[in-house]
C-alpha cells in the first residue's frame, strides 16, 4: 500500500469491469476514491467492498455525458476529501454496431457524446480542481479500435476513441507546464460485460499476440502506473495495454 497515499481519485465507469478493478486497486494503494457509474446499486456494492478493506470512498451516480455529473463528482471530491489529484475517465459505450452508412445521426451523436464529449466535460471540471492542488493526472480509456485497427460495425466508436488522443495532446500542451498530465490508456480485449459471450471472447483472443484477452485488473495496473508518481514525465501519450494487438497483422 502507498503508491497513491494521500491522493484523491475520481473514477468513472466504476461499477464493473476495468473501472471497478481500478477502484479497488487505487483504494488499496492509499487513494481516497469518488466513484461514478449510472447504476446506483452496483456502485454501492463496490463502495462497501472498499470500505470493508479500510478504504475511503464516496460515489455519485450519473450519466457522464451530462456536465452536472462531473460537477458533482468534483464537488464531492473537494468537499469530502479536499480536492482532486487523479481522474480515471473510464466510462464509455460501444454504441450502435452497424456499417457506417446505416448509422443514423442520433446513434452517431450518442456514441460520440458518451465517449468523447464526456471526456471533454470531465476535463472541464477536473482541471481547475487539479490546478488548485498544484497539478494532477488525467487518464482516459481509449481503445485499440480506431487507433491500431478498425473493426466492422464500429466506425462511430472508433472515431470517438481515436478523438481522445487529440484531447490528450491538447490538454498536455495547455497544462503541462502547470503540472497536469493527460494520457490515454488503450486496452485490448478485456473480460468485461462488453466482451460478449465466450465465442466472441475466443474470437477477440485471436486478435492479440498473447492469444488471450485481459483480465480487468491487468488494465487497472496500467492505469495505476499513469496515475502514480512513477509516470511523472509521461504526458500526451498513448499507453497500449493490448496484449500485442497492435503488433499483430490481422
Amino acid at each position: 500500500m502507498g503508491r497513491l497515499k494521500d491522493k484523491v481519485a475520481i473514477i468513472s465507469g466504476a461499477s464493473s469491469g476495468i473501472g471497478a478493478a481500478a477502484a479497488r486497486l487505487f483504494a488499496a494503494e492509499g487513494a481516497s476514491i469518488v466513484l461514478n457509474a449510472r447504476g446506483l446499486p452496483a456502485l454501492k456494492t463496490i463502495a462497501e467492498d472498499i470500505e470493508s478493506e479500510g478504504g475511503r470512498v464516496r460515489f455519485v451516480a450519473g450519466d457522464v455525458s451530462l456536465p452536472e455529473t462531473h460537477e458533482a463528482l468534483v464537488a464531492v471530491a473537494t468537499d469530502v476529501f479536499g480536492g482532486v489529484d487523479i481522474a480515471f475517465n473510464n466510462a464509455g459505450t460501444v454504441g450502435a454496431m452497424k456499417p457506417l452508412a446505416e448509422i443514423d445521426a442520433d446513434e452517431w451523436h450518442h456514441t460520440l457524446n458518451s465517449n468523447l464529449t464526456a471526456a471533454f466535460l470531465a476535463s472541464r471540471y477536473q482541471i481547475p480542481a487539479m490546478l488548485e492542488r498544484g497539478g494532477g493526472s488525467i487518464i482516459f480509456t481509449s481503445s485499440f479500435v480506431g487507433t491500431s485497427v478498425g473493426l466492422p460495425g464500429m466506425a462511430a466508436y472508433a472515431a470517438a476513441k481515436a478523438g481522445l488522443m487529440g484531447l490528450v495532446k491538447g490538454i498536455a500542451a495547455d497544462y503541462g507546464a502547470r503540472n497536469i498530465r493527460a494520457n490515454a490508456l488503450l486496452p485490448g480485449g478485456t473480460d468485461t460485460g462488453m466482451a460478449g459471450d465466450q465465442a466472441q471472447k475466443d474470437w477477440a483472443a485471436g486478435l492479440h499476440a498473447m492469444k488471450r484477452i485481459a483480465q480487468p485488473v491487468e488494465i487497472a495496473q496500467a492505469a495505476l502506473f499513469l496515475a502514480e508518481p512513477a509516470s511523472s514525465f509521461v504526458t500526451g501519450s498513448a499507453l497500449f495495454a493490448d496484449g500485442g494487438n497492435s503488433a499483430v497483422k490481422l
